[in-house]
């Protein structure tokens, strides 16, 4: 279904985010806010009543968003359209997972050297 709903959508469409991308077509862009809206109405609605605990943000986070955002501006694909691009038969999506798993490969050899945070847990 979610792959169903971002070719819908237009998120599996390279133009479509280029467009989004460069302000020329702002139709993803609401569409996106929406979707975070009726997310954060439903969280919402699951925590009423409870307490919600904050955390700090990791000191990647930042780094680790504008990574992401740069990756799927050049690329047209966050991870998973890129799924769905294979799926369509555009071969140049191989590039993009080529990226992804470099980049979860580079990450991995890394992070005991250079990065001491935890990455904390869904306990």
């Amino acid at each position: 279904m979610l792959g169903y709903s971002l070719e819908r959508i237009g998120f599996a469409d390279f133009d479509e985010v280029h467009r989004l991308f460069v302000f020329q077509d702002e139709r993803l862009l609401f569409t996106f806010m929406g979707a975070v809206t009726i997310a954060m109405i439903g969280f919402y609605l699951i925590a009423r009543g409870k307490a919600i605990t904050t955390r700090p943000y990791h000191k990647g986070s930042i780094a680790g968003g504008i990574l992401f955002g740069v990756g799927w501006a050049l690329t047209g694909a966050c991870p998973s359209a890129v799924l769905i691009y294979i799926g369509s038969g555009h071969i140049v999506a191989i590039a993009t997972i080529l990226g992804i798993v470099l980049g979860i490969w580079i990450y991995n050899r890394l992070k005991p050297r250079y990065f001491r945070w935890t990455t904390g847990g869904c306990e």
